[in-house]
Parts: structure tokens; C-alpha cells; sequence
């Protein structure tokens, strides 16, 4: 299988790993397009007798900045409405029916809507160089992506509340003593390696693997559509917001943001 869904493509190579490719360079903004494109994916994977996992990798500086609030990259800016929000966490919300595993090849950023993607995976390969951050709070804003049922089951719930609150900016390898990323290797052997995880999954008994997944991630999709229904409820309310305003104001500038509560 060599094929491609608007900005992502897909291999399967002589091992039955799939590489699920974004090209969106060099920050590989989302938007509702390519979710879509990536569950759509998924699901066709799912049903390839010759996919054993997937390594999920993107093209250019960053694994994914999140969303574009500044409609300055060609993704689609993030609604300013319930409905656009809404479909884009229906689809996201399909990412975690998938059926085969899925090894994430973290470089550069994945923040905000980006370290949700992250997280979707199984497993996230890193390099020291990489940078992690749930930077919501820093835009004035509330998390999403289902982030409130991810985060805290991968790094607990403290360092979840930490990330969360501070919206502090992670290296490689604090991320891997957190626990938030499973693998660390020099930038150069990134995709190598996370290929090397995806392989030995796949050298395992693809039926026993797929029932394994389904009893440790059972009730998954469900739990984070219930946990996007209250993220989407507090973006509306905080998107009327002046700290909302002045968050995004800020990071286009580059500055400290300054905050007053209203």
C-alpha cells in the first residue's frame, strides 16, 4: 500500500509497518481536514491483513504545533464555534477506536492540540531536541483534544495538573522521565527507532496483540468523547474571554502575555 489522503501518506513496508506520514511543514498545524484524513487512515489500516502497527511521523521542523489560531499556515483556522470544534473533536475522537497500534516519532514541537495527537499514540519515540508543552492555559484557554483523559493516564495526575496549569514547555528528555514519552534517541535515528518499536510489536502475534490492545484501552474513545463534550463547553466560555484575546495576541508577538483575569 502506497497511498495518500490530502496531507498524509501512508507506506506499508516488507516488516507490515505503516509509516502515516503529515505533510504539513515545518509546524504541521491541524485542523478538522486532517484528523479526518488520519482516522480515515486508521480505520483503512485496521482492516490491512499486511499492517501490523503504525509510526506516525511528520514532515519538517515539528511533529505538530496544534491548531493555528492566526490562520497564518494553510490549515484552517480553528472555528470560533461550537460546530467546528465539535466535528474536529468527533474525529479526533476516532483516532482512539483504531485497532493497530500506533508508535508516534516525536521531533521538534508537539504542543497544545499537538501533544494531544501525541498522545493518542500507544507509544512516543523522542529526541533531546524535542519540546512538549499543553500551553493552553498560557493562551488564556482550556485544554482539548481529550488531553483530560490522556495526559493524566500516561504521566499521572500530577504531572498532568502541573503541564496543565504552568502550560511549561518540556524537553525530550524530561519527557521521558515523566514518563510522557517511552523512548529517546538522537534526532537523526528518530524515525529508526520508532520503527524499531512498531517492528517488534508487529513480530508479536497479531491477534493475541489486537485483543491485548482492546482489554488495556477499553471504553478509551468513549471516555474522551465525554471528556471533549466539557473541554469544547469550557473553549466556548473562555473564547469570550479578554485573557483569551490578549493569550493569542501574545504568542503572534512573541511576548509574555499579561493576564487580568476577565
Amino acid at each position: 500500500m502506497n497511498d495518500r489522503h490530502g496531507d498524509v501518506t501512508v507506506t506499508i513496508d516488507e516488516d507490515r509497518i505503516a509509516t502515516v506520514e503529515i505533510h504539513r511543514p515545518p509546524d504541521n498545524f491541524f485542523d478538522i481536514d486532517l484528523i479526518q484524513s488520519l482516522a480515515d487512515v486508521y480505520e483503512e489500516l485496521d482492516s490491512q491483513d499486511d499492517c501490523r502497527a503504525v509510526v506516525l511521523c511528520s514532515e519538517g521542523k515539528h511533529f505538530c504545533a496544534g491548531a493555528d489560531f492566526t490562520g497564518r499556515s494553510r490549515a484552517v483556522a480553528v472555528s470560533s464555534g461550537r460546530e467546528g470544534a465539535g466535528r474536529l473533536y468527533q474525529e479526533a475522537a476516532r483516532l482512539f477506536e483504531a485497532k493497530t497500534p500506533v508508535v508516534a516519532a516525536v521531533q521538534g514541537a508537539a504542543v497544545g492540540g499537538g501533544l494531544g495527537l501525541a498522545c493518542s499514540a500507544d507509544f512516543r519515540v523522542t529526541c533531546p531536541t524535542a519540546r512538549f508543552s499543553a500551553n493552553f492555559a498560557r493562551l488564556g484557554f482550556h485544554h482539548g483534544f481529550g488531553l483530560t483523559v490522556t495526559l493524566p493516564a500516561i504521566v499521572g495526575g500530577q504531572h498532568a495538573l502541573d503541564l496543565l496549569l504552568t502550560g511549561r514547555r518540556i524537553s525530550g528528555e524530561d519527557a521521558q522521565r515523566i514518563g510522557l514519552c517511552d523512548r529517546m534517541v538522537d534526532a537523526a535515528g528518530l524515525r529508526a527507532a520508532a520503527h524499531e518499536l512498531a517492528a517488534e510489536i508487529g513480530q508479536s502475534a497479531p491477534l493475541a496483540v489486537r485483543s491485548i490492545r482492546e482489554t488495556m484501552r477499553a471504553g478509551l474513545a468513549d471516555k474522551v468523547r465525554a471528556a471533549t463534550d466539557r473541554e469544547l463547553e469550557e473553549q466556548d466560555r473562555l473564547r469570550t474571554t479578554s485573557d483569551w484575546s490578549e493569550g493569542v495576541q501574545a504568542a503572534a508577538e512573541r511576548r509574555p502575555p499579561r493576564f487580568e483575569g476577565r
